[in-house]
């Protein structure tokens, strides 16, 4: 059997392990911190649980393509879903109005012709452009023969572009690009293609996975273990240990050495450039890789409810507190938060009442930069009066658009860009990896394949973020040993 070593335990690198071990590969998938799951984490608090990064999936119902992936890796059999509102799985709250997102091409355009009755028209050539590109990924849509022209051209116009060239009425505008945290959309940087796969992964379902996306771990991990591979915690990849042609091994903190035939980094890119002491990664290569711009990063407020108190709410909703739905991730003391995400924790399947939620808001690694360096734990009071105050700040805006959460609230936990870099290892805490960039010639893209035959990247970086994107990354690594031809037999088989 062929030896393959992964760096890293999150989506990337279990679901990468997964597709190995099934043909054939010995696999050991190396964590440095003490759980694996990466973004999939959850943590619990007494009684009450949280999700850390993946709080909502799509396109999982019978037939889908994330539906088909999960299968595929066992993990269908390990999860229960909990559908969200079809009526309106994202309401965007913006200028004291709530605009749903009904599943569906009548659903989606009719309900947003409540309130918009003179745009169905625009509505309808909106929606038919999201599937049009969305469907041009032939990872994404399961389809060999697609248009890789589509996705070429919408990668190289902005969101915002798109719209407005679609959309007349500038409050519909600013609606539709309400979904912008769930990719850190910045105005004339983000691809319409980014909006687009991740608009429709959604919109052909919503699901939240019953107790959380740790789910997806464990099942993963469980899988790569059966199959006879290993997933080691504590285990911090210091070294990729290289010949004149090829990586040989992975060396880790403690000096134990891991031989490979094949090495997988599901880290970030740049992280991965420092492992790596090889003449074939040229001194251009590694400055584009280490010069990558990063998403923003994000400050969450993990929230208790006291019980029975809070009725479960079975949509994610988006909150703007200004004129714009557009730059949130730009702002200053007087203006923060611009914007929150809020959303509940599924802790069983139909839940009356909700026990736990969460606010994310932007925020910049710059404002926890003077802590780094400093322990999980350990960073000072000066460092827990930071979080405090930026918690009530951000309960506060939540109370305007949902009066009455403050006394709900037991207890609260925060989270903040620092916390996320020291759990991930993503530089800057960046929320979802390497900025994707509209510019003709591929900025802020990255390959799975390297300089080095046998070293190949997968994770959020590399194709796209989001449960979906990063599956569909894991099946695109693979098919760089394993082809193309085999990984879509295998999942036609499914």
């Amino acid at each position: 059997m062929k030896k393959c070593v992964i760096i890293g335990s999150g989506l990337g690198g279990l679901s990468t392990g997964c597709i190995l071990a099934r043909n054939g590969y010995e696999v050991t998938v190396l964590e440095q911190g003490g759980q694996v799951g990466g973004c999939l984490q959850c943590f619990r608090r007494g009684d009450a649980v949280f999700d850390t990064g993946m709080h909502y999936i799509g396109s999982a119902d019978p037939g889908q393509t994330l539906h088909t992936m999960l299968k595929y890796l066992g993990v269908d059999k390990d999860i229960r879903l909990m559908r969200l509102d079809p009526a309106g799985y994202d309401i965007v709250s913006f200028q004291g109005e709530r605009y749903r997102f009904a599943n569906g091409r009548e659903e989606f355009v009719e309900t947003l012709c409540r309130q918009f009755p003179q745009s169905r028209d625009e509505l309808y050539r909106y929606y038919d452009l999201i599937k049009l590109v969305g469907s041009s990924s032939y990872m994404h849509s399961l389809n060999r023969n697609v248009d890789v022209n589509i996705n070429a051209e919408y990668q190289m116009r902005s969101v915002n572009d798109v719209i407005d060239s679609t959309v007349s009425d500038e409050c519909l505008r600013q609606v539709l690009a309400g979904v912008l945290p769930l990719y850190a959309g910045e105005k004339d940087r983000t691809p319409f293609s980014t909006h687009a796969m991740i608009t429709d992964f959604y919109n052909q379902s919503a699901f939240r996975i019953v107790g959380g996306s740790g789910m997806v771990a464990d099942s993963l991990a469980a899988s790569i273990r059966g199959m006879g591979g290993q997933v080691l915690v504590r285990r911090k990849a210091v070294k990729v240990e290289c010949d004149e042609t090829s990586a040989t091994a992975v060396i880790t903190a403690d000096g134990e050495r891991f031989p490979a035939d094949l090495v997988i980094s599901a880290i970030h890119p740049s992280c991965t450039m420092e492992l790596v002491d090889s003449h074939r990664f040229r001194p251009a290569y590694r400055r584009r890789i280490e010069n990558l711009r990063n998403t923003t990063s994000a400050f969450t407020v993990y929230l208790k409810f006291r019980k029975n108190t809070v009725r479960y709410m079975n949509s994610n909703l988006y909150c703007y507190r200004g004129d714009k739905t557009w730059g949130c991730e730009k702002y200053d003391d007087a203006t923060w938060p611009k914007s929150l995400l809020y959303m509940h924790f599924c802790h069983e399947a139909n839940p009356e009442f909700a026990l736990t939620g969460e606010i994310l808001t932007y925020m910049s690694f710059d404002e926890t930069r003077r802590w780094l360096g400093t322990e999980i734990g350990r960073r000072g009071e000066d460092y827990e009066e930071f979080k405090r105050n930026k918690a009530e700040k951000a309960i506060s805006a939540l109370e305007e658009t949902v009066p009455g959460i403050k006394g709900c609230i037991e207890k609260f936990y925060t989270s903040t860009p620092l916390t996320y870099y020291d759990y991930t290892g993503i530089p800057d805490g960046a929320m979802y990896g390497v900025a994707k960039e509209v510019n003709a010639l591929g900025a802020g893209t990255v390959s799975s394949k390297t300089r080095i035959p046998n070293l190949l990247l997968t994770g959020q970086s590399i194709i796209c973020h989001g449960m979906l994107g990063v599956i569909a990354g894991s099946f695109m690594t693979c098919a760089e040993v394993l082809t193309t031809d085999e990984i879509f037999a295998q999942l036609k088989s499914v």
